[in-house]
């Protein structure tokens, strides 16, 4: 197992690069860029999509005299010093200058970087885990994820582990009785809550049950309460307080969820009761939980549970981005979100790097789940 985990470990570094490299080329192709997005909001558009027409680079084809959506009527050296805070140009001077570059100085001016050498300088910084800082809050990308860590970590933990909890439970009653009124009945409930949208059905929890038109049992925004009224909270009341505001946005994130999650347990449990081992057990005068529980569990259960780590990640850096706005939930859903329409790169590429290699490792997780679950697994002596 040791070589399987050091070649899995070796095979992340060319593709966590190839995922860069990918998505940095493709932003190449997006139009407007950060400097574009600065200039519309001087032109007062407010958006870098109403100023721009056609296709672009990620930067777009920089020009002095005019190229630049909106750069009418601003003076050049505004331009050459919003690409220089940007990391799109850099100060050069000529041979033989002595002291500190200046573009006050006659015998400096301001040289486009390659896209190529802004991305290799990337991942030489990204490598380090200097991920940089973000072109629109005047702070780190990091103290921005770690800033929005607890939204994503409390709908990722609390649907993930409340769709198991709901899944596994259902899907094994199903499984047992399957084709009785029961079975025909929650398949129906379940199919009815795969296909209602998390966002609608977070609508509507809102309109029923947070003072929207009926009933106000539930506060409309936010993890918490406000500071003010935090501070003054002793902890039981504070626990109490945060899941008061986390039941809402956590019901809506798992209502699709628990459905796929139960189909897959019944489908598994079905397909193992139908093993002549289970009928050897039943023969040999088990019990049915014996036969279930004892028997059965571990190898239908092997895909649910080695699938943990995958489904957690999944939500906790994926969550829903509509349901953390209605809620008014700041989480990375939504920094992820308004970093890609500010054209806020260093929040997008730094994050899409840390959640690459934490995608890989919990890839790497999984499998070793596996062999955790059932020890008859062994990558190393698979054929290649």
């Amino acid at each position: 197992m040791g070589a399987y985990i050091a070649r899995r470990l070796m095979l992340m570094i060319p593709t966590l690069l190839g995922i860069m490299i990918i998505n940095f080329a493709l932003t190449q192709f997006v139009p407007g860029g950060p400097v574009e997005q600065v200039l519309a909001q001087l032109e007062g558009e407010g958006d870098v999509f109403a100023g721009i027409s056609g296709a672009g680079s990620e930067t777009g084809d920089i020009d002095l005299e005019g190229s630049y959506q909106g750069s009418r009527g601003l003076p050049p050296r505004f331009l050459e010093e919003l690409e220089i805070s940007f990391n799109f140009a850099r100060i050069v001077c000529e041979d033989g200058f002595e002291g500190v570059p200046d573009l006050d100085h006659p015998e400096c001016t301001t040289e486009r970087i390659p896209g190529f050498e802004r991305f290799f300088l990337m991942m030489w910084d990204y490598m380090r885990f200097d991920f940089g800082d973000s072109f629109f809050h005047s702070e780190s990308v990091v103290e921005l994820v770690v800033d929005k860590l607890p939204v994503s970590i409390t709908l990722g933990l609390w649907s993930t582990l409340i769709a198991y909890l709901i899944s596994i439970p259902l899907g094994i009653r199903k499984a047992v009785s399957d084709g009785s009124r029961f079975d025909t009945w929650t398949s129906g409930i379940i199919i009815v809550a795969y296909a209602i949208p998390g966002f609608l059905f977070a609508i509507l929890l809102l309109v029923l049950f947070a003072g929207g038109s009926y009933f106000q049992f539930f506060p409309l925004r936010g993890l918490t309460s406000p500071s003010d009224v935090w501070d003054t909270l002793t902890w039981w009341e504070r626990i109490i307080d945060y899941f008061w505001h986390i039941t809402l946005p956590v019901l809506a994130s798992t209502i699709s969820a628990f459905a796929t999650l139960t189909l897959l347990t019944k489908n598994s449990f079905l397909d193992e009761i139908k093993k002549h081992y289970v009928m050897t057990a039943r023969a040999k005068g088990l019990a049915q939980n014996q036969v279930l529980y004892g028997h059965v569990f571990r190898n239908a259960m092997l895909i649910v549970i080695a699938g943990f780590p995958a489904v957690f990640v999944s939500v906790f850096f994926g969550g829903s981005v509509i349901i953390e706005t209605i809620f008014s939930l700041d989480g990375l859903g939504r920094l992820g979100f308004e970093a890609a329409v500010s054209r806020n790169y260093p929040v997008i590429f730094g994050t899409l790097f840390v959640f690459g290699l934490i995608g890989l490792v919990v890839g790497l997780i999984s499998d070793l789940m596996y062999v955790w679950i059932d020890p008859r697994i062994d990558f190393e002596t698979r054929e290649t």
